[in-house]
């Protein structure tokens, strides 16, 4: 399932998660964001709910965890793990890619 992380259920939902989160910062109007959308949508779908958590935050609507995480271009990509960044990606790719940045962080 994919999640929708906001500025009031960040620090619950991803920095406190008992597992390892993807987190797609995104806005409306950004087209590669369109592009990826599709993609996380998949990877929330594929990976086992209880192991990992996938879901998007909103940069125009979060835009203080947004700030907080000095995320300068989207689409940008964080894999939380513990309440700190363990992966990091700016930009398109592949789904595959993204997939195993995630992975590689469950167990």
């Amino acid at each position: 399932m994919e999640h929708i992380f906001t500025d009031e259920n960040f620090a619950s939902e991803v920095l406190q998660s008992s597992v390892p989160v993807l987190v797609d910062f995104w806005a409306v109007w950004c087209g590669p964001c369109k592009i990826m959308s599709p993609i996380v949508e998949e990877i929330a779908h594929e990976v086992d709910a209880t192991k990992a958590k996938v879901g998007k935050l909103n940069v125009d609507e979060a835009q203080t965890i947004a700030g907080q995480f000095s995320v300068l271009s989207i689409p940008t990509f964080f894999v939380f793990k513990g309440g700190e960044v363990v992966e990091q990606h700016v930009g398109t790719t592949t789904k595959e890619i993204l997939k195993e940045k995630l992975l590689k962080h469950i167990g």
